[in-house]
């Protein structure tokens, strides 16, 4: 959904909204609903896994398939209900607009379910990592070219990118357990996917601090938010700053556990106040950057589980056996 500069920057408008709420009926009910039982799924199944005691960081890094996927999953939803808006995102070349449509869809619903339930979540994190890949280059990168001067139009390439190294953090850190190599590369790869995006989002939160933080899109902040120099200067510091952490292997897992609290607090404090007040039923809606803000969350914390992941790897002798708790997930629940 793409709001005009003078859409809700009223405090009247909010108090209005929140008087009578859309999302009771409708397309966005559903939506609601939809995004709700995705979540709470994901939190009942992280905290149902079998793994030890978490301390720390590892508190809210197990949180980090879930918040990732969930969100993937959200967006699978999209292709459903929004399919005559979706659709057009297929490129004009390929046939077949609606199967497309449709499969892309179901591909994102069941590798949440695969992921979370630890049922081949190895080869879906994989492929999930490897379809991002891909729309970066059949639909964003095209895009791209086509209007250069569009700050807007690299945004959603370096959010898939993002995207695609959470999901291969992800498959690093529960797959290949015999290709240690292959997996210690993945890892790598997989935290400048995500490292490189944070830079450039930060920086443009530094100079446009009148938009939406998080993920740099057409959204405007709504004047009804108090402390808008803070919230967009706060998270500039922390993207550039994390990002720039985690580039550098020795700080790079506290950074990434920094990058995710903060895009978490950016759904709790901004983007779920801004979804009761005004209701989503479109694509770039704001339940949309809900889940976009969470999935980047997500993203962070897998990258943050992986290095988690190698750290214990390098404190285990040969012979025993793989695990990796700060995800919630085990090769031994895959099998």
């Amino acid at each position: 959904m793409h709001l005009a500069p003078g859409s809700l920057t009223s405090p009247a408008f909010a108090l209005g909204s929140l008087a009578a709420p859309a999302w009771l009926t409708g397309t966005a009910l559903w939506l609601n609903m939809g995004a709700l039982a995705l979540l709470i799924f994901g939190v009942v199944f992280t905290l149902k896994k079998h793994q030890p005691t978490p301390t720390g960081a590892d508190r809210i890094i197990r949180f980090g398939p879930a918040f990732f996927t969930i969100s993937l999953a959200f967006f699978g939803m999209q292709h459903f209900a929004l399919f005559d808006v979706v659709r057009f995102a297929v490129p004009p070349w390929m046939p077949w607009t609606a199967f497309w449509t449709y499969f892309v869809g179901a591909a994102l619903i069941a590798a949440c379910i695969s992921i979370l339930t630890g049922i081949k979540a190895d080869l879906a994190a994989l492929l999930l990592g490897i379809m991002f890949v891909l729309f970066v280059l059949m639909l964003h990168l095209p895009n791209l070219i086509q209007n250069p001067h569009d700050r807007f139009a690299l945004s959603p390439l370096l959010r898939d990118l993002a995207y695609s190294g959470g999901a291969f953090s992800l498959a690093a850190t529960i797959g290949f357990a015999s290709m240690q190599i292959a997996r210690r590369w993945l890892a790598l790869i997989a935290r400048w996917l995500v490292a490189i995006p944070l830079l450039y989002f930060g920086v443009e939160q530094f100079l446009h601090p009148e938009f939406a933080p998080g993920v740099p899109l057409e959204m405007l902040m709504p004047a009804w938010i108090p402390g808008h120099m803070v919230w967009a200067w706060l998270t500039g510091a922390v993207l550039v700053g994390g990002g720039a952490c985690m580039l550098l292997s020795k700080t790079a897992r506290t950074a990434a556990t920094v990058v995710g609290v903060a895009y978490l607090l950016l759904v709790v404090c901004i983007y779920l106040p801004m979804e009761f007040v005004h209701p989503s039923t479109e694509i770039s809606g704001e339940l949309d950057y809900i889940a976009d803000t969470l999935a980047m969350s997500g993203a962070a914390l897998l990258v943050a589980g992986a290095l988690t992941a190698s750290v214990s790897r390098m404190d285990r002798s040969p012979q025993a056996p793989l695990a990796s708790p700060t995800v919630g997930l085990s090769p031994r629940s895959l099998r």
